[in-house]
Parts: C-alpha cells; structure tokens; sequence
C-alpha cells in the first residue's frame, strides 16, 4: 500500500530533468531557424535538437522503470473527468517523449542523411525515400506542435492544484 506523500527522489529528479530537457529540444529546433540555412549554427542547432531528443527517450524509460519499481504517492481524490483529464495529459505526454524521437530518427533514416550522436554514426533504419521522409517530418512536427499544448496543460494544472485547488499536488513533485 502506497502512503507517502511524494515520489521518491528519482523519480522527482527525472522529472525536472526531463522537462529541463524538454525546454531544450524546443528552443534547439526553434533557434535553428533564426540561422541561414548552410550554416554551423543552424547545423548545431539541428545536431543538438536530435541529441536532447534521444535523450529524452532515454531518461523517459529510465522514469517509467523508476515509476515501476517505486511507486509514487496514492492520487488525491478529486471528480472524475479532473482524473480522466490528468491521465490523458500524462498519457499524451509520454507518448510525445518517446514517440517523437523515434518518428524524428525514422524521418532522417529515410531521408538518407547519417545520424551522429558524439561523433558516433548511427544505423540508418531504413531505404532512402524523400516522400516518406517529408511525411513523418510532417507528422513529427504537428505532434510537437500538440507537444506545446500537453505541456501547457500540465503545467496549467499544476498551477491550478497549487492556488487554486490549494492541495499537494504540485508539491509531491517539488520536494
């Protein structure tokens, strides 16, 4: 029976990590654009964009194994679309930490271009195909765009639970 009142500082740590992560992925991808195309900046940019986004998906499943193996505190009572509101978010969210660098190393796997992490090639996962590859860079980039709202979400109902709710939901995660 769980009767902590917040998770375990692992799973608290990968937490922030991850969104501290998350922030990156975003402003990496974003600032790329501010850069001529052909240029190191704009490369770097891009380069560290698929880092942080492998490293996302690696310290998500770290989480989930965390998550596994310590559970978290009992969830607070509260009306059920709330709860079904929260599980859908969290839902949304991990499929958006590891769904999105799989579809973005699939989109550069069939884009041809050679994946490098460190200096180290990756496997190419597939053939060479253009359309295929402008295709799940569509798809990746429309759930990023969803990314921005789960992730507003989130965070928006923390802050509710915080003032207005005024309960520990937010502080399970702080501490």
């Amino acid at each position: 029976m769980r009767t902590h009142e917040t998770y375990a500082p692992i799973r608290i740590a990968l937490h922030w990590l991850i969104a501290l992560l998350m922030v990156a992925v975003y402003v990496t991808i974003n600032l790329h654009e501010a850069f001529p195309k052909g240029t190191e900046m704009r490369t770097t940019m891009k380069v560290a964009h698929y880092v942080l986004g492998f490293a996302v998906a690696g310290f998500t499943l770290l989480r989930l194994a965390a998550a596994m193996s310590l559970p978290g505190p009992v969830p607070l009572d509260g009306p059920k679309m709330q709860q079904l509101l929260a599980n859908t978010v969290h839902l949304g969210l991990l499929a958006l930490m590891l769904l999105m660098p799989i579809l973005g190393y699939l989109a550069l796997s069939f884009s041809g271009k050679p994946v490098s992490l460190f200096g180290l090639d990756l496997p190419l996962l597939t053939w060479a195909d253009k359309g295929i590859s402008r295709q799940i860079k569509e798809v990746h980039e429309a759930i990023g765009t969803l990314g921005y709202a789960l992730i507003g979400l989130h965070a928006l109902g923390a802050l509710y639970h915080h003032h207005i709710l005024k309960d520990s939901t937010l502080l399970r995660m702080w501490r």
